[in-house]
Formats: structure tokens, C-alpha cells, sequence
């Protein structure tokens, strides 16, 4: 009998990680290449991918840095070629970027600024994966796409509005593309929590530190690691029988991961 551990072997395999230049997008491209695959790493700027890209090289896997806004249109197709022209195949999508713009009150949140997180979390996975399954199917014969949600798009919180209905957005979205694509391409996400990623660290304190770690059963704020080790879970055949699903890796918070002001209707 093999061993299990087989099942988590990616030799051969070639994956997309989007914002792969530091934080969880880099530690999933690294952990993709743990496993054996090669990896192509992408950003908007190719500064940020020669890190990843040499740790990458350092495991004895290959690593293609393509720069990418996964906004444009063409950017997007230009990456997917790059991709084909230069491995002949892809396997694995890890839909990393995403973000929130400004943490706001509702009330002060205008309607561009909504579209625009929408745009950001959930309408750029969806323009990658119906860009990427087809090319995954004809070359690969299946294939594996993970987006990188939040617990914001199922725990409602003040403020966070605009991020958290672009996390809803693609949690449902993933549940609907994992019906759309199956057998072929299996589709899931990962709902992540309060994880000390760089653009956590550039705004914590020890204050806010503490207050964060006591909403969380865990009792430490997640490592870019945590996640990685799941979305290696979900790409790998280990999971070949997992689909539409959301895992949660955030420590087992249920509440808001911070205090925000509600609505002031004082004025």
C-alpha cells in the first residue's frame, strides 16, 4: 500500500499563485514548491516576487516571475500564456489577491469604494478561474483552483462592509463554480482569520495585539503558514474528493476580530 503522504505530492504540477510576493500569497508558493511543483509567482511588481521566486529555485523547483495587475484583462491573458508557453501545462490556481481598501463606517463608504472591493476580492477570481480551468483541463486533464477568503464574509462586523461583502461574494462564488466545473476542476476556498500577514504588521501595536489574540480560541494570531498548509491541502490530491467547500483557518473565532465604531447618526 503506498503511503498517504503520496497523496500530498505535487511533482509535475505547475501552479498560478496570484500575489505571491510576500504574506500568504508567497507562503503558498513556497509550500506548492515543498510538495514539487513548479510555481509561477506573480504580482503587480516583479521587486516583490524574486524572494519568493529564490526560495522557490532553493527546493530544486522552477520558479517563473510574470508581473500581472489580475485587474486588467490583458495582463491576465499575458499571464496565462506565459504560463503555457513556458511549462505546457497548468494544474493549480491559487486566487490570492484581495483586499479591503479603507476599513470605514458604513455611512462614509461610497458606492465606488464598495464596487471596487467587489471588483478586487471576488470579480478578479472569477475572471482567473474561467481564464484558467479550460487551459488546466486541456493540458492537465483536471485541475485545482483555491481562493483565499476571510471570516468577514460570513462574521458581520461594523466598518467592514465593503470587504466582507467581497468575501460573501466569493464563498458563494465558489460554491457555484465547484458545481460549474466538476468533475474536471475541483473549487474551494479558504476562510482565513486575524493572520500576521505585512499589512497586518504595518498597522499592529502590542495593544491591538492583545485585544485581537483575545477573540481567538487559539490564543495566537494565524502565520501565513497556517494558511498555506491548507491551500497545499486543497490543491493536492489528498483533497481529490473535496469540492464547494469554505475551510476555515482562523483559529476558531466566531466573533469580529476587532472592536470597529458603529454607525453614528448623531449629526
Amino acid at each position: 500500500m503506498a503511503s498517504i503522504l503520496d497523496r500530498f505530492n505535487l511533482s509535475g504540477q505547475v501552479a498560478i499563485v496570484t500575489g505571491s510576493g510576500r504574506g500568504i500569497g508567497a507562503a503558498t508558493a513556497i509550500a506548492l514548491a515543498d510538495a514539487g511543483a513548479d510555481v509561477v509567482v506573480t504580482a503587480r511588481t516583479i521587486a516583490q516576487l524574486e524572494d519568493t521566486a529564490a526560495q522557490i529555485r532553493q527546493r530544486g523547483r522552477q520558479a517563473l516571475i510574470v508581473a500581472c495587475d489580475v485587474l486588467e484583462q490583458t495582463q491576465r491573458q499575458q499571464l496565462l500564456d506565459k504560463t503555457l508557453n513556458h511549462f505546457g501545462r497548468l494544474d493549480i490556481l491559487v486566487n490570492n489577491v484581495g483586499g479591503s481598501g479603507a476599513i470605514k463606517p458604513t455611512l462614509l463608504t461610497s458606492e465606488e469604494e464598495l464596487e471596487q472591493c467587489f471588483k478586487l476580492n471576488t470579480t478578479t477570481a472569477f475572471a482567473m478561474s474561467r481564464l484558467c480551468a479550460p487551459a488546466m483541463v486541456k493540458t492537465a486533464n483536471k485541475g485545482a483552483i483555491v481562493n483565499i477568503s476571510s471570516v468577514a464574509g460570513h462574521i458581520p462586523q461594523s466598518g467592514f462592509l465593503s470587504y466582507g461583502v467581497g468575501k460573501a461574494a466569493m464563498n458563494f462564488m465558489t460554491a457555484n463554480l465547484a458545481q460549474d466545473f466538476a468533475p474536471h476542476v475541483r473549487v474551494n476556498a479558504i476562510s482565513v482569520g486575524s493572520t500576521l500577514t505585512d499589512a497586518l504588521k504595518g498597522v499592529m501595536n502590542d495593544q491591538l495585539a492583545a485585544k485581537m489574540v483575545a477573540q481567538v480560541p487559539m490564543n495566537r494570531l494565524g502565520q501565513p503558514e497556517d494558511i498555506a498548509a491548507c491551500a497545499l491541502f486543497l490543491a493536492s490530491p489528498a483533497a481529490s474528493y473535496i469540492t464547494g467547500e469554505i475551510y476555515g483557518v482562523n483559529g476558531g473565532i466566531t466573533v469580529p476580530p476587532m472592536a470597529m465604531p458603529r454607525a453614528d447618526f448623531s449629526d
